[in-house]
């Protein structure tokens, strides 16, 4: 199959896992609140509502899809075809799940989508995916990420905070915690040679790491707005996962002059994309949303 094939399939998880998320969204508005104090009671309350699980097996059927067009067409093309994932999150949550996007939405969701889309066609040559690490780097990326997420988590506990803007927070943390995890996990799997070598000050990132992750991102969507909250993840978890490459594992900022300041200008386009989508759930109740 040509590269073009990958494009496709790319663009296949691309929407599937968005419309996981909003299926998602919707088991977690119905199931109880999450407690990460009860982490068990949360999950098999989180798992019993047929939206939530069924959201959950989209978003396994999507990363197969995105690990075959992996294996079909270069990095920077997958990753840029998977960009446009905010594009089908606007038009699924308007179309079928009955959300209302204003224009500001739309222009946060479109300039999120150009800006990654940009800089990963402009990645370039990166060796990140099999090149070691500095460990003084790797030290501070990962307390850095953790610092963020723990701020953003404290935050989001306090009333007026969570009101207005808990959901949001509590996604951004989970977007930060999420790439702490990813970032423990190469380097754990860069320096494996049998199950002795899992015992690492890195083991505790990725498993704590990915179980706070998964209790703030199941919160979130349960306070929303839901596609700001969908959004500002997804957003966070790219741009985090950006500047690890960078930062830790040393790919490429860009090649010459000119790229370097046009990536620099995409990464604080998608910044900015995030800060354009709204804080607060909407006022009035929604319709009620449409099976898709």
């Amino acid at each position: 199959m040509a590269w073009q094939g990958g494009v496709v399939v790319a663009l296949a998880s691309s929407l599937i896992a968005n419309l996981g998320s909003l299926w998602r969204q919707r088991g977690a508005t119905a199931a109880p609140d999450v407690d990460i104090r009860r982490p068990l009671a949360t999950v098999v309350g989180l798992f019993r509502v047929k939206w939530w699980a069924i959201g959950y097996a989209a978003a396994v059927v999507a990363w197969l899809l995105h690990v075959g067009a992996l294996a079909i067409s270069p990095l920077s093309i997958v990753q840029a075809s998977l960009a446009t994932g905010f594009i089908f999150l606007g038009l699924l949550a308007e179309r079928f799940f009955g959300f209302e996007l204003g224009s500001r939405e739309w222009i946060g969701i479109v300039l999120a989508s150009a800006g990654l889309a940009f800089l990963a066609l402009t990645a370039g040559k990166v060796h990140g995916s099999q090149s070691g690490y500095e460990l003084e780097s790797m030290i501070a990326f990962e307390a850095a990420m953790v610092a963020i997420g723990a701020v953003l988590l404290l935050s989001a506990r306090h009333d007026q905070v969570a009101r207005r803007s808990g959901g949001v927070m509590l996604g951004a943390a989970a977007g930060a915690l999420f790439t702490a995890t990813h970032v423990g996990m190469k380097a754990l799997t860069h320096h494996f040679s049998g199950p002795l070598s899992l015992v690492s000050p890195w083991t505790p990132i990725v498993v704590g790491g990915a179980v706070v992750a998964f209790f703030a991102a199941a919160r979130s969507l349960q306070l929303g707005p839901a596609v700001p909250v969908i959004a500002v993840t997804s957003i966070a978890g790219n741009a985090t996962s950006i500047a690890a490459g960078v930062v830790v594992f040393g790919d490429p900022l860009g090649s010459n002059p000119l790229t370097v300041v046009g990536r620099s200008s995409a990464f604080l386009a998608v910044i900015a994309a995030a800060a354009l989508l709204p804080l607060v759930p909407a006022a009035q109740p929604l319709a009620a949303p449409r099976a898709p």
